[in-house]
């Protein structure tokens, strides 16, 4: 018999950093800005992407010094999850923390990091760089459309 996946036997805390990090199924859809309304806490998403996301391929473009450039970037990490509320319902590190599995169009499952894309799943063609927006622009101009 063969020994389940990484995913399906480990909690997330107990996972390397590798594993972790592979986790994400480059949906880009924590990369994009969401506005949270004071009075009632709702998220809504944006469809303006930080200004390292690379908008075709859904990856950040300096990953590593992320934080130098961007320094309120997030970075998940397991014990703070019950935080993040914010991912999407789709997301994996969601999923996995509410106990739901991968979803079959996850990298991880189909084998391809295109399935997350020809799923649909992810904000390829759908978001704007940050850098593109004319210099008065207000981010609540750029609400995703309901």
């Amino acid at each position: 018999m063969a020994a389940l996946p990484f995913w399906e036997r480990k909690t997330l805390a107990e996972m390397s950093n590798e594993e972790w990090e592979s986790l994400c199924d480059g949906c880009a859809k924590c990369c994009r800005h969401q506005l949270e309304d004071i009075d009632t806490g709702k998220i809504h998403p944006t469809r303006v992407a930080c200004q390292l996301l690379d908008t075709h391929t859904c990856r950040c473009s300096d990953y590593t010094r992320r934080h130098e450039t961007v320094p309120d970037c997030i970075r998940l990490i397991p014990e703070r999850m019950d935080e993040y509320h914010w991912l999407p319902k789709t997301c994996a590190y969601r999923r996995l923390h509410e106990g739901r599995g991968l979803a079959d169009w996850h990298p991880l499952i189909s084998g391809r990091s295109e399935s997350v894309h020809e799923a649909g799943i992810s904000m390829r063609g759908r978001l704007m760089s940050e850098k593109a927006l004319p210099p008065q622009a207000e981010l609540q101009d750029y609400l995703e459309d309901l």
